[in-house]
């Protein structure tokens, strides 16, 4: 029986790990409420680790947005993120914890990064400006992994997810990711039988999607690899693996699927004022799919999937 500490189990990321460890019979789950656990406060992280004989942490616990928040809030965003990472990393190896996942983000990558992105992509380039500041963070993230592997003999990975979406997740107007977002916006569109919607940007960014279920599988298999498997397929200072689906879209598709998706009959526009963002972010996956892993949620069946727990669960959706 393995005592797993999943952090951030009531963000959109945590809440599926916990759906899919609490089926287990070898995993004792413990989680810790905001109320409960402060992630920003070193000292009452690291008591919490010292005083609960963890034997393994999933770090899915970050300060999360979209284009919109990401610039309006880049201080808090790159704070909040190191300090997260920083007090569970360290305070995992400080009470003896062998074994962490750490969970990334694709916006690791330079903006102008050769597509499909691999792992190698990581610190050749520029960041997208839009949200550097997260990234950043991200980054940090993998070299604290990498790090306390190198010189402490720890065992902690990361997996660097695309873009997620799926139940759980952030349906605010301004703070939220492309498809809460769209779903929100189009649902509401065809309540009220308006003839078009506004999408932000061009509509010609490429951008690949994985449904978060899907996600918390990959982060499962990748946590319980042989430690010498893991090792054979990443080198000391290239410690992370990408999950993806390996196929992406515009957010004009994009916006046509939810529109279908939603019942929404009528005519799309553009406010090309509004920034795009990184041309294209489509996640090379052919290292985790060589190790025996693929994703199972098509993006119609996830968005039909996420849009009803919209529909359902409207008073958890953070609007």
């Amino acid at each position: 029986m393995h005592r797993v500490f999943v952090a951030g189990h009531r963000g959109m990321v945590g809440a599926a790990l916990c759906r899919q460890l609490a089926g287990r019979d070898d995993v004792q789950l413990v989680t810790a409420g905001r109320e409960e656990l402060d992630l920003t406060d070193q000292r009452a992280v690291h008591a919490f680790l010292a005083n609960g004989a963890i034997d393994q942490v999933y770090l899915a616990a970050a300060k999360v947005g979209g284009i919109y928040a990401n610039n309006t809030y880049p201080a808090d965003f790159i704070y909040e993120n190191l300090l997260i990472e920083a007090n569970l990393i360290h305070g995992a190896h400080a009470a003896g914890v062998q074994k962490l996942l750490f969970l990334g983000s694709s916006c690791i990558y330079p903006r102008l990064a050769e597509q499909p992105m691999r792992e190698e992509a990581l610190l050749t380039g520029p960041l997208e400006a839009s949200n550097e500041p997260y990234a950043i963070a991200k980054i940090a993230g993998i070299k604290l992994c990498e790090s306390y592997n190198r010189q402490h003999g720890r065992d902690y990975r990361s997996v660097m997810p695309t873009n997620l979406y799926g139940p759980g997740d952030n349906f605010h107007p301004d703070n939220s990711h492309v498809i809460p977002a769209m779903l929100r916006r189009f649902s509401e569109a065809a309540r009220r039988g308006d003839q078009e919607v506004m999408v932000w940007g061009t509509g010609t960014p490429r951008r690949e999607f994985l449904h978060v279920d899907d996600m918390a599988a990959a982060s499962i298999f990748v946590m319980e690899l042989a430690q010498a498997v893991y090792a054979a397929n990443t080198r000391p200072r290239l410690s992370h693996i990408n999950v993806g689906t390996g196929r992406d879209c515009t957010i004009a598709e994009l916006a046509r699927t939810v529109a279908v998706v939603v019942g929404f009959e009528g005519g799309l526009t553009f406010d090309t004022s509004k920034p795009d963002g990184a041309p294209r972010k489509l996640l090379d996956v052919s290292r985790l799919r060589t190790l025996g892993w693929a994703p199972s949620i098509s993006l119609e069946e996830g968005l039909a999937n996420t849009y009803q727990w919209f529909l359902e669960f409207r008073a958890e959706a953070r609007l």
